[in-house]
């Protein structure tokens, strides 16, 4: 499994509601998307990070997934650039279904 978090950090705080609403309506698309378990959209506690994080079955889709046009939407979406960092996930609990 892959493991992918993006960071949107800048100096001016986020807005929870701002964040909130970019979640509902960006959501859609990335329900029953192939290879994607699942994706969360998070927000640091001082709010100045907005996070976005993944974890991919298929590695490959997620690696290809984050390309330079979609960098681009996102940056527009959030106002700043975001960084994205790979993770190897060695291990997973899911509990939802309890």
């Amino acid at each position: 499994m892959l493991g992918v978090l993006v960071t949107f950090a800048q100096t001016d705080r986020f807005d929870r509601s701002t964040v909130a609403k970019i979640a509902g309506e960006l959501r859609g698309p990335f329900e029953g998307m192939a290879g994607l378990r699942f994706k969360s959209f998070m927000l640091d506690e001082d709010g100045a990070q907005a996070k976005n994080f993944y974890v991919w079955d298929d590695e490959e889709k997620g690696r290809t997934f984050f390309t330079e046009e979609l960098v681009g939407k996102v940056t527009e979406v959030y106002g700043v650039r975001p960084t994205i960092e790979y993770f190897d996930v060695v291990g997973f609990v899911d509990n939802s279904g309890t």
